[in-house]
């Protein structure tokens, strides 16, 4: 998904922004890893053009994009992409402004190219060049397999390129190669050349991967107030100013400020507290930041929060293990999570420790589980 600009001053100047995010996250959650590249410079860009071109990457869907991976992606079925480009909308028009916005699938020409225009956009670049790609060129020497139509992946983002006639192409440093290939192809075309721009990756929770919802560790612009704030405060110390750099709006002077008063031996959270409080406003609302910093608060030392989300659940006459109802209620990935958690004392009904990992829940009951400090739940059998 990438987004292409056009200048009030010249009609045919375009600036086309790479999104690579909506198609490697959960349909429901954008990362924020996104707004790491892209949120920072949109708004200041977007308040000089006429018109936005929000595209839809519907076709390239279909194939996968090989970028930084190790094995071949598997694709997209035309369903799968048709239901979540319903949800990216919704969520990139936190970000820009709907009034400038059309929004447009690359379906629209890549369908149209057919297997006589596949081939002659194939003949514009041999397997060696291709083999150029880093991600390409570490799975050839590791002796991995590559299929033929991660090849054609590039090849049509570049495309687009030329389609959209794009001026300014702005991406992740993990796009590189798919932005020079639009640049690249826009000459073969006798188009104007794009300029491209790389922003930096931000790391996910831990740290070292990139955001991942299989990893667990990426925040998700969709998410709760409550659970945007409390992952921001999950980051380490180190990490918080990567986060603050590429995610805050503040000025580098304000953040100079802050990292002068941690030397100073204020503690770091306190920092935290203020990047979460701007982040959770930014996408929901300062009420709303305001409340999630004391539901945080609240949970940090034992309390129950006000507004829980009721489970009901039919266990049957032989009742349900702590468990399989974890799990049933996604508070877990898998039982065996689950039996640790217990193990380890994580896991709470009505304030008290369960250390029974065959603890059977019967019917007819109401209580509160919590698992950690963060998730909690009424359940009604």
């Amino acid at each position: 998904m990438r987004t292409c600009w056009v200048s009030p001053f010249n009609p045919t100047v375009a600036l086309l922004i790479g999104w690579p995010c909506l198609f490697n996250t959960t349909p429901d959650n954008c990362w924020a890893r996104a707004l790491g590249e892209k949120h920072n410079i949109v708004p200041n860009v977007e308040n000089n053009v006429a018109l936005t071109i929000f595209l839809i990457g519907d076709f390239t869907g279909l194939i996968g994009d090989p970028t930084g991976k190790n094995a071949t992606r598997p694709p997209l079925t035309k369903k799968e992409v048709e239901e979540n480009a319903i949800t990216y909308t919704s969520q990139v028009f936190k970000i820009l402004d709907k009034s400038k916005t059309e929004v447009v699938f690359n379906s629209t020409w890549l369908s149209n190219l057919g297997a006589d225009g596949m081939l002659k956009l194939a003949a514009t670049h041999t397997v060696a060049r291709m083999l150029e790609r880093d991600d390409f060129s570490k799975r050839y020497k590791a002796q991995q397999p590559i299929s033929i139509h991660e090849f054609m992946y590039p090849l049509l983002q570049g495309f687009d390129s030329v389609e959209l006639k794009a001026d300014i192409e702005l991406g992740g440093t993990d796009q590189k190669f798919n932005l020079l290939m639009g640049r690249e192809l826009q000459k073969y075309y006798n188009k104007p050349q794009q300029c491209i721009v790389t922003l930096p990756l931000l790391e996910g929770l831990d740290g070292v991967q990139k955001m991942s919802k299989s990893l667990n560790n990426y925040i998700g612009i969709n998410e709760l107030p409550e659970t945007m704030f409390a992952k921001i405060l999950s980051i380490s110390d180190e990490l918080m100013w990567r986060y603050i750099e590429l995610l805050s709006l503040k000025t580098l002077d304000d953040i100079s400020k802050w990292k002068k008063r941690v030397k100073e031996g204020e503690n770091p959270k306190n920092i935290k507290v203020e990047f979460a409080k701007e982040i959770v406003s930014r996408f929901h609302s300062e009420i709303e930041s305001e409340s999630a910093e004391q539901d945080f608060q609240n949970r940090a030392v034992g309390g129950i929060p006000d507004d829980l989300t009721e489970y009901k659940m039919d266990v049957g006459s032989g009742g349900i293990g702590v468990a399989h109802l974890l799990k049933s209620i996604n508070f877990v990935s898998s039982t065996s999570e689950a039996m640790r958690l217990i193990k380890a004392g994580g896991v709470k009904i009505d304030g008290e420790k369960v250390s029974n990992t065959k603890k059977t829940i019967s019917q007819n009951l109401q209580f509160v589980i919590q698992v950690g400090k963060r998730k909690f739940g009424k359940i009604v059998t």
